[in-house]
């Protein structure tokens, strides 16, 4: 793994939420700040045509990675998952101005968007390495599809109604049938989105592991389990009138009986960067609204330990 150096950042590419009202001028505003530090900017294609900025080089997301020595997102989590798929193999780091709804991941407000990375590029940074997943579905002995997930690998089943029936198998381990609406497989960056709803446990970033999480199961017995990134999870589909997996929400596939979906840790991370300061602890905190009374948060007083 090659460590990371704010001063090595010479081009910079800059992604946008696509089709969000009003994000341009944040863009225009972004592109105008990174350029008087005089640092080169290409433009996600797109994003390009969204601020219609005609000044800079442009690239699609599937180019940028290997164009660029840093990425910077504007949007929600969704955008960052996103893009984050498409770049982590080239080691680019990603930074996250956050003009969705939550920001777990794109954690720097806009209002602080000009000042936090003017700290940032002078080098008062945190850099957090976070894992992923790489899931292919296997039919009959043939490799239908695969893909990374920053966030989880979901096997659930379809509108039809109905539980599905899996059966798990962890390294050369049988682990259990499983009759449920689906399972969760979850990074420890998933592991405070779908797979907390369902009651599974928050692991933080730093911990190189990850979580399987039943969706509603039939047995109240059937617990979440954490295991390590060494491991291959295997899930075969046993009986489903319908069924589907999905990557992080965004990525999806037919399911049928007798398919098996193997998982394991993808061969690189995502690399994040971070305003100096950041606490996971703290932003759990803010997010989630822990340590508050109905009282306070209506009265929006902070937190104790917020920065």
């Amino acid at each position: 793994m090659h460590p990371f150096s704010i001063a090595s950042v010479r081009r910079v590419g800059v992604v946008g939420r696509y089709n969000t009202p009003g994000i341009a001028k944040p863009l225009k505003r972004l592109v105008a700040f990174l350029a008087a530090r005089g640092l080169d900017v290409m433009l996600e294609t797109d994003t390009a045509a969204l601020t219609k900025m005609r000044d800079h080089p442009t690239a699609g997301v599937a180019e940028l990675g290997g164009a660029v020595d840093m990425v910077i997102v504007v949007g929600g989590d969704g955008t960052m998952l996103a893009i984050a798929r498409q770049v982590a193999s080239y080691r680019v780091p990603l930074i996250g101005i956050n003009q969705g709804r939550l920001g777990f991941l794109t954690d720097i407000a806009l209002t602080e968007m000009e000042t936090a990375l003017a700290a940032m590029l002078d080098g008062q940074l945190v850099v957090e390495e976070r894992m992923l997943l790489h899931a292919s579905i296997v039919r009959a002995g043939v490799e239908l599809i695969e893909g990374l997930a920053f966030n989880d690998v979901v096997i659930n089943r379809g509108g039809i109604g109905g539980m599905i029936e899996l059966s798990v198998g962890i390294g050369d381990s049988y682990v259990c049938d499983l009759r449920a609406d689906g399972v969760i497989v979850a990074t420890p960056t998933g592991s405070t989105a779908y797979a907390m709803s369902a009651n599974g446990p928050i692991v933080h970033p730093s911990v190189r592991a990850w979580s399987l999480v039943p969706i509603s199961p039939h047995a109240l017995t059937n617990r979440p389990i954490v295991i390590g990134d060494g491991e291959q999870v295997t899930i075969t589909v046993t009986r489903s009138r319908e069924a589907a997996m999905h990557w992080d929400g965004q990525l999806h596939h037919d399911l049928v009986e007798g398919d098996q979906v193997r998982i394991d840790a993808a061969p690189f991370s995502v690399r994040l960067l971070h305003p100096q300061g950041y606490d996971y602890y703290a932003m759990l905190r803010r997010k989630l609204h822990w340590s508050e009374s109905p009282l306070s948060l209506k009265a929006g007083r902070p937190r104790p330990g917020d920065r």
